[in-house]
Formats: structure tokens, sequence, C-alpha cells
């Protein structure tokens, strides 16, 4: 018993720990976050701490939610109208990314992301649907406060789910493959020659992106490049830069952004991130588990050869039966009954 309290002492110790990291991750991811703010002072077309919430509940579990709260409550103290709205704002967003690490879970999901299932799941359940409570409550908590307008509504819950989304899209991928990343070793010149090459041309398309011509479209070229050559980190990565760019070009109202409605803007940037980001996952994801049957059939094949080889070495050939032994054998055998 004396042995087993100090061990339970430590881990509470990690425990806390871990709640405080999540929690000051929550709230400087949510600093950067609010310079893009459209609606409310509060209200952003990404939110990264829901991303952060997310990977922080599927690498460490759910007894990290009190720090997503934490965090969560500390941003919107000072943004929230009433004590009792800011508590429920706080209830919405964390709620929504512990439905979507229980509805992952439920799925058996990975947090390699390395099967098509894997990427589906991330996509359409951890963001587009366990974001839909923090939108919903967040939204209504504003209304029923007095800080949102009847008309205002609509375009704030879009707001507000696009941005809790693409937070589940962009950054959750990016924090899973950071737990995995190793340097590569014994990577030729060309590997990084290309991967230079990658991020120059990101960089370059993402200017474009927040042009006054609207060439978003060309970042699909280089998630799909991404994704084959570098599989999820590359393409988590580039999926990450094509969205910042995207997002910040609807903030200006540039590029394709221009001349339409908040709404209209949100709509239209909510379908270029989920696509981009469903691309690049998707094509990873594919690639990863390609690759993955690939290594397990060179598996076989050469567990194959080293049976037929042994067996080889080892004298035993099999033979047929010798047709000249058999005649002899029946001709020694008695005839009639025995």
């Amino acid at each position: 018993m004396a042995a087993a309290r100090p061990e339970r002492l430590r881990q509470g110790g990690l425990a806390v720990l871990e709640i405080c990291a999540v929690a000051a991750l929550y709230y400087g991811s949510a600093t950067l976050g609010l310079i893009q703010q459209l609606v409310g002072g509060q209200v952003t077309p990404l939110w990264p701490p829901t991303g952060i919430a997310v990977a922080s509940l599927l690498l460490r579990g759910l007894r990290v939610w009190p720090g997503i709260a934490l965090g969560a409550f500390l941003v919107n103290v000072p943004l929230g109208p009433s004590i009792p709205a800011v508590l429920a704002i706080v209830l919405g967003n964390t709620l929504a990314p512990v439905c979507s690490y229980a509805l992952l879970r439920r799925t058996g999901f990975r947090t390699e992301l390395d099967r098509l299932q894997d990427a589906m799941g991330l996509i359409f359940l951890g963001a587009l649907t366990g974001m839909l409570i923090s939108a919903t409550v967040g939204s209504a908590t504003l209304a029923l406060s007095g800080a949102l307008s009847a008309e205002e509504f609509w375009p704030t819950w879009s707001v507000w789910w696009t941005g809790d989304a693409m937070g589940v899209l962009v950054v959750t991928p990016v924090l899973l493959v950071l737990r995995f990343a190793r340097w590569p070793k014994g990577a030729p010149p060309y590997r990084w020659a290309e991967g230079v090459l990658l991020v120059a041309a990101t960089l370059c398309v993402g200017f474009l992106e927040t042009s006054s011509t609207p060439l978003m479209f060309l970042g699909f070229p280089l998630l799909i490049w991404a994704a084959f050559r570098f599989q999820l980190a590359g393409a988590a990565l580039c999926a990450l830069s094509v969205s910042t760019f995207a997002i910040i070009a609807a903030a200006r109202g540039s590029g394709a952004f221009a001349g339409h409605d908040l709404l209209t803007n949100m709509i239209t940037l909510q379908a270029f991130n989920g696509s981009s980001s469903l691309t690049a996952l998707l094509v990873a994801a594919t690639v990863s588990q390609r690759n993955q049957t690939q290594k397990e059939i060179a598996r076989a094949c050469r567990l194959l050869a080293e049976m037929v080889t042994k067996a080889n070495a080892g004298g035993h050939h099999p033979r047929l039966p010798d047709r000249g032994g058999e005649r002899e054998a029946d001709a020694g055998r008695p005839k009639g009954p025995t």
C-alpha cells in the first residue's frame, strides 16, 4: 500500500500537467484564431482549439476534458456577454470534441490515419457531425443573450460551424502526424529537393489565393502531389497551408470571396476547405494503405522463399511413387483370402 501511494501521486500529477498543457494550448491557439474573427468578436472561420481538443482526446484519452473546459472558459470570459452565457458556450465547446472523440472511438479510429475508414471518420464524424453541437449551443446562447439579432443567427451559426469543423479537419491531422514524426534518415537528396519544391509551390499558390484573381483551385494539384509523395505528413501540412490562405482571402473578401455576403463566403469557404481536406486525407490514406499492402505481400513472398530454400537445403523433396516398386510389392503379397 505504501509503495502504491507514490505511484498514484505520480499519475495524478501527470494527469494535472496534461490538463494544464491542454488548457494552455487551447488558449494560445484561440488567441491566434481570433485574429480572423468575423462575427460578434468571437466567431472565426478557423478555430484551431477544436483541432487541439480532438487531438488531445484521441492521444491522451477522456481524462483531459477538464483542460478543454478550462481553456474554453479562459478564452470566452473576456468575450462573452455574461457569465451564464459564457458557461453555456464553454459547455458546448467541451461537449463537441468529446462527442467527436466518442464517435471516432466507436468506429475503431486509429490515430495513424493510415486507413481510408479513419480519414472518412475524422471528416464526417469528428469534424462535420461533432461540431454541430458547439455551433448550435454557441449561436443560440448569443441569440438568447441579445448579442445577436434574429437575422444574424444563421450567418453566425455557419461561421461557427465552419470554424470548428475546419479546426478538426486542418489542425487535428497535423497534430497526429507530429506524434509519429521522425527525422528521415538516409533520404536521398532528390527527396529533399522535392520537399523544398513542394513548399515553394504551396507558398506561391497561397499568395495567388489571397490575390484578386480567383485561383483557389490551384491548390488541389499540390494536395495530390503531397499525398502521393509524402503521404499523411505532406498532405496534412499542405492542407493546413492551403486552408489558411483561403481563410485569409475570405476574411479580406478577395479573390473568389469578393462581392458576396458573409453567409455565401462561409459556404464557399466550407466547401473549398472541406474538399481540400477530403482530397488530402483520402488520397494520403489510400496511398498509405496501398503501401502497407505491398509491404505485406513482399513479406509473405520472402517468408515463402525462405521456406522453399530451407526445404531444398534439408533434402525434403516430394517424390511420386515408383510404379515398378508397387508391382514388386504386389507380387510379394499373398493371393486369395488370408
